[in-house]
Order: C-alpha cells, then structure tokens, then sequence
C-alpha cells in the first residue's frame, strides 16, 4: 500500500511546491511510482510538471466534490514514473463546500478518495495550500506522514509551533497513524549566523526530524519551475538535483 505525505506550512514562500514537485520527481527517478496531488488552488505544482492549468476537465477539486473518482483525475506526466492530480483556481471556495457536505465527514473526503488508488503508487505526495484549513486537515487526516519545507528565520520558528499543534490536534481527533516525517530546511545558507542560529533551536526542541541534507538557493532551482519540468529534467547535474535526489532517498528510509 502506497505511503501518503502531506507537505504542509502554513507560511508561503517557503519552498513548499518546490520540495513537492522535486522529491516527488527525484522519487520517480529512485525508481518509485509516484502520484503527485496538487491540492493548491494556485496550481504551482500542476504547472511546474508541464501541465497546463487552464481548460483541465478534470481536478482534485472535482474529487473532493465526489462528481470524479481520483482514478479519472490523474494524468501521465513526462517524466518517469510519475503521475499528478492538477488542480487550478477552481479549488477556491472548496474549503467551504466541504464543510457544506451531510453525507461524510468533511475531513476524510480526501482520505476516501486516495484510498481507491494508493495501491498504484508507492508515494503520494500532497502539496498542501499555504494554510491550516479544511483542505490542510483533509491531507493530514489521510496521510502516513508529513514533511514540513521551511526556512531558517525566526518567524519560521514561531509557524513551525503552531503547525505542530495542529497535527497534534489531527493525531488525536482524526488520523491516529499521522507522524512527523522531517522538516526539510530550503533557501539554505550555511554562512549566515541566523541560519545557524535557527538550526540550533530546531535540533534542540526537533532532535530526529532533520532532514540531514538542506536545500540549496539556486537559479537552476528557481527557473525549472518557468519551463514546466522539475529540476533534474533541467539541470541533471546541479546542485539543487542531487539535494532534492539526495532528501528523497533519506525519505525513502524514513517511511
């Protein structure tokens, strides 16, 4: 049975839809079928694997409205062993549909859904919204585990608490099985005191989530995204690639 991972923070702008799409390609490349869920009403995720957002007939959102099975959603990508379920701006709004819904449990829609296709795939990747709401719980609730992209800066410290109050929160009430898989540190700049600084205080109260290798800046990296491929398809031998290759092989152990 396919292993379910949220990657989820509440803050934007931290790497998030990046970590996705390239763990979710370098885990294609280690061999691994691998289905990537874009559940971000940007769609940043759907177009950085070269899907067009416009004139989609089918998304997560009509998943998660029960009008499509997950099944008819997904679309063959390019690129090696992996798979997406796109999502556009008609996501928008669906957090309140779902709460709308009497006939399941608003939470474990997407849970139900996933649950007739896990068995495909090895890894689902969940590239959640940069949020804590309906869409955010409906991942956590079906997910194994979930990896946490963030920054080295101090704000970052303070979202990282209330994201684990969260999960938390999940854990107990809906998804008893949910676990922290790592926290990923991106835009990683090893010179700078405050990074240093911030890895101090992760170490000391997130002993054990590291992830051991950090995502790099890097202009390779920020461009993939603007030709509609992952890194790897871009740049095969850059810094950014084996990073992302490396952490995906690190998450291949850890669940």
């Amino acid at each position: 049975m396919g292993k379910i991972i949220s990657f989820a923070n509440q803050k934007g702008g931290v790497g998030k839809t990046t970590s996705a799409v390239n763990i979710a390609a370098s885990l294609g490349i280690l061999g691994y079928r691998t289905l990537l869920v874009d559940l971000d009403p940007q769609g940043n995720a759907t177009s950085g694997v070269g899907i067009a957002k416009k004139g989609l007939k089918c998304t997560i959102k009509n998943v998660l409205m029960r009008e499509n099975t997950a099944k008819e959603a997904i679309i063959e990508t390019e690129f090696e062993n992996l798979h997406v379920i796109p999502s556009n701006m008609s996501l928008a709004g669906t957090e309140f549909d779902l709460l709308q819904d009497e006939d399941t449990e608003p939470w474990a829609i997407m849970r139900n859904a996933l649950s007739e296709i896990r068995d495909q795939y090895d890894y689902i990747i969940v590239d959640c919204p940069p949020s804590l709401g309906m869409l955010t719980v409906n991942s956590l609730s079906a997910s194994d585990g979930v990896v946490i992209p963030m920054q080295c800066e101090f704000y970052a410290l303070e979202g990282l608490s209330q994201l684990m109050i969260t999960i938390g929160k999940i854990k107990t009430h809906y998804n008893a099985g949910l676990t922290v898989t790592g926290i990923l540190l991106t835009m990683h700049a090893n010179r700078l005191l405050l990074t240093q600084q911030v890895k101090n205080e992760l170490k000391k109260h997130y002993a054990g989530k590291l992830f051991e290798t950090h995502i790099s800046r890097g202009v390779k990296l920020s461009e993939a995204p603007g030709f509609g491929m992952p890194v790897y398809y871009h740049d095969k031998r850059g810094k950014g690639t084996a990073e992302y290759l490396a952490v995906a092989n690190e998450l291949s152990t850890r669940i």
